[in-house]
């Protein structure tokens, strides 16, 4: 029984470590990361050799040289992962519980046929169909929720695959186990089936909310989108009516014009062309750029910020095409801009306006914005970001800011000086 014990254990660990390997996004190259496994891998069969074959007659150390090993193979997920958050440690968690189910099918055969060779296959079996399965099934699944950037942590996902783990491993494993009570071998097939449905329901549910959020901003960005053009769709339209009627009165003008150089009225000739080249600046329908998206959001931000006697100067320079998606870059410029007004609309003096460049080329991205601040600024310890000071349901715009900075491998710096508030964000491609 210890010979099947070892073995299936040394089983156990590897196919846990094939699992976090397939299911996890790696920081490091696949030989760092496949020697920190082989590490994992040497540390977790020591600890097997010395409470299964030498130290056999302690439970306390059973249970310490258990927790040792779990508390490694998990690090070694979050170690090996792109991103060490909640999600990385929910895979390393659920890695737990797909491969310990071997372990039981490794026991529950042994127990009902007495045959070692039908327990390991029996086990090998188990480990290899699970993995397949979760591979061709649920691994896109995975690591789009892993790589989706989500409003707030879900560490609270942990508990589904801890209390599993627990269970099974009190019904299983300690502090007794299935060939001391033979009469739990239902009870552990019927709580491994259920542990593989839930995860399945709870997998799709997070991608559907994930998807929900998604769609959400996208509608919003849309949403954005058609009111900037329909802003200048209406702007164009008076443009073209004012200047019809300047068109209209030229004639006026140029008879005044002649009138007044027949007499010699020089100054009130240059007060005429002034008013003229008035009128045609007031109805200049202004291009930020080249890009349609972009440029509709600029416009409606600039409207904004006329509308609230907020001078606002843009240094933009932006191409038709751009090196990163378009939706997401404008959503990105709204939200900054919008910020930066909000701050400015507050402050008591109107003097300072919003300074912001918009570069970006085939080199790099660059958002520059500096705007007055004079309230308290409070800064999120992990990400240095600004919180948001206007409640529940505010603030999603900068966590959309760098969700979009992380994704293209960015940087984001912000500080506030002398009640000048300044971010930015740079991107090299």
């Amino acid at each position: 029984m210890i010979y099947v014990k070892n073995l299936s254990y040394m089983m156990t660990h590897i196919f846990f470590l094939v699992f976090v390997y397939l299911f996890t996004v790696h920081r490091y190259s696949k030989k760092k990361t496949l020697a920190i496994c082989c590490l994992s891998f040497l540390f977790t069969t020591v600890m097997n050799q010395l409470k299964l074959n030498l130290v056999t007659e302690s439970p306390l150390f059973y249970f310490f040289a258990t927790i040792a090993q779990i508390t490694v193979a998990q690090f070694t997920g979050l170690l090996i992962s792109e991103k060490r958050d909640s999600r990385t440690l929910f895979v390393g968690l659920s890695a737990s519980n797909y491969v310990v189910t071997g372990s039981i099918t490794a026991s529950i055969l042994y127990i009902l046929t007495g045959s070692i060779g039908l327990a390991l296959a029996g086990n090998l079996l188990s480990h290899v169909v699970i993995l397949l399965v979760l591979y061709f099934k649920i691994r896109d699944m995975i690591f789009k929720f892993c790589e989706r950037d989500l409003e707030k942590s879900r560490w609270e996902i942990c508990l589904i695959p801890v209390f599993f783990y627990c269970s099974l491993s009190s019904i299983a494993f300690f502090p007794y186990t299935l060939y001391d009570h033979p009469e739990n071998i239902l009870v552990s097939i019927f709580l491994m089936i259920t542990m593989l449905v839930s995860y399945v329901v709870v997998l799709r549910y997070l991608d559907s909310e994930t998807k929900r959020t998604e769609d959400y901003w996208k509608n919003v960005m849309f949403e954005s989108y058609i009111k900037g053009l329909e802003s200048q769709n209406y702007l164009a339209e008076q443009s073209e009516h004012n200047l019809r009627i300047l068109r209209h009165d030229m004639r006026h003008f140029s008879m005044m014009i002649d009138s007044l150089l027949d007499q010699k009225e020089y100054a009130e000739i240059k007060n005429i062309t002034g008013h003229i080249n008035e009128v045609v600046n007031e109805n200049k329908v202004n291009q930020y750029c080249e890009n349609l998206i972009v440029n509709t959001i600029l416009m409606k931000m600039a409207e904004q910020a006329k509308s609230l006697r907020i001078a606002l100067h843009l240094d933009v320079l932006i191409p038709r095409q751009l090196p990163v998606n378009e939706y997401e870059f404008a959503m990105v410029l709204a939200n900054l801009l919008e910020n930066a007004v909000f701050s400015a609309k507050n402050a008591s003096s109107s003097e300072n306006p919003i300074d912001a460049k918009i570069h970006c080329t085939g080199a790099y991205l660059l958002i520059d914005i500096e705007n007055d601040c004079e309230q308290e600024i409070h800064f999120d310890s992990i990400t240095g970001l600004p919180k948001s000071r206007r409640g529940k349901g505010h603030g999603l715009g900068m966590q959309s800011v760098q969700a979009f900075c992380d994704k293209m491998g960015g940087t984001i710096d912000c500080y506030c000086e002398n009640n000048r508030f300044r971010i930015i964000l740079y991107v090299k491609f």
